[in-house]
C-alpha cells in the first residue's frame, strides 16, 4: 500500500548566523539512521534558515518612520517592530487591531511580512530582543541545499521551506511552502480522469503546500525543536519547481 513516511532528524543544534545547514542536516540524517533516496524530501523550519542567514535585526537598531508609527497607532504594536515589517513590505493590505496584513517583497501575502519574534533567542531583562525576518531568497536557498545533498549523498530530492501562515477564511495556522526546489510546488491535474474516466477540469494541487503541513504537524510550533523533517513515498514524480508556483496572480485574487 502507498505511504507517506515523515521522520524528524535528531539533535539539530540551535542554529546560529552562519551555521552550515548542510552539514546540520548530514549529521541528522545519520543520527537518524537515514541513507537518502532520490525522492526523498527534506523540509526544513523557516527559523533556522534564516537564522543562518543572519536575518536578525536588533530591535533596539530600529528608528520608526512616521508610517510605521501611523500603523503602530491603529495595531498598538511596538512602532520598531512595524518599520521592520514595512521594510520587507511591498504593500499593506490590511490594518486593525493586533493585525497587519501585508504582501511580502517575495509575494506573499502574510501577517507582518513573517518577521517573527517566537524562538528568535532569550527573551527577558537585559537581554537584546531580536527579530527575524524570512530568508532572502527561500528559492535559492532551497536549490542550494539540494545541490550540496546531492552531491555529498548522490540522491536526487526535493527541499522545501515551511513558514506557518493563516488564512483569510480559516481559523490557525498552517505549514506553507515559501521555498521549494526539485519538486512541483504547484501539481497541475487538468485533464487526468477521475474513478469515473471524467477529465478533471480546474484541479491543481499545491503539492508543496500539503508537504509543508504535513511535516509541520511534527515540527511543532513551541518548544518541540524539530525544525528539519525527512519525507519519503510522495507519490507525484518529481520536477523542478520554485514556490513562486503557489502565488496567486492579482488579477484572480478575490480578496483584493
Amino acid at each position: 500500500m502507498p505511504s507517506l513516511t515523515l521522520t524528524a532528524l535528531p539533535g539539530i543544534p540551535l542554529v546560529r548566523p552562519g551555521d552550515d545547514l548542510l552539514a546540520i542536516t548530514l549529521a541528522g540524517l545519520g543520527a537518524a539512521g537515514l541513507t537518502l533516496q532520490t525522492g526523498d524530501v527534506l523540509v526544513y523550519a523557516q527559523k533556522i534558515v534564516s537564522k543562518a542567514e543572519g536575518r536578525l535585526v536588533d530591535l533596539a537598531t530600529v528608528v520608526p518612520s512616521a508610517r510605521a508609527e501611523e500603523l503602530a497607532a491603529v495595531t498598538q504594536k511596538d512602532a520598531r517592530f512595524i518599520e521592520v515589517v514595512l521594510a520587507e513590505t511591498r504593500e499593506v493590505l490590511r490594518v486593525r487591531f493586533n493585525t497587519l496584513i501585508v504582501e511580502h517583497r517575495l509575494g506573499f501575502v502574510c501577517a507582518n511580512a513573517g518577521v517573527d519574534r517566537s524562538n528568535v533567542g532569550p527573551h527577558g531583562e537585559g537581554t537584546a530582543e531580536y527579530l527575524l525576518m524570512l530568508p532572502a531568497d527561500p528559492d535559492g536557498a532551497c536549490r542550494r541545499l539540494r545541490d550540496g545533498l546531492r552531491a555529498a549523498t548522490g540522491a536526487d530530492v526535493g527541499v522545501i521551506i515551511n513558514d506557518s501562515h493563516g488564512r483569510a477564511w480559516r481559523q490557525g495556522t498552517v505549514g506553507v511552502a515559501i521555498g521549494v526546489a526539485g519538486l512541483p510546488a504547484l501539481l497541475d491535474l487538468r485533464g487526468k480522469p477521475d474513478l469515473f474516466d471524467y477529465a478533471l477540469q480546474i484541479t491543481q494541487v499545491g503539492l508543496a503546500d500539503e508537504l509543508a503541513a504535513a511535516a509541520s504537524a511534527l515540527m511543532g510550533q513551541a518548544d518541540e525543536g524539530r525544525p528539519i523533517i525527512h519525507l519519503r513515498g510522495v507519490p507525484y514524480p518529481f520536477r523542478e519547481g520554485e514556490a513562486q508556483e503557489l502565488i496567486r496572480p492579482r488579477e484572480m485574487d478575490m480578496f483584493r
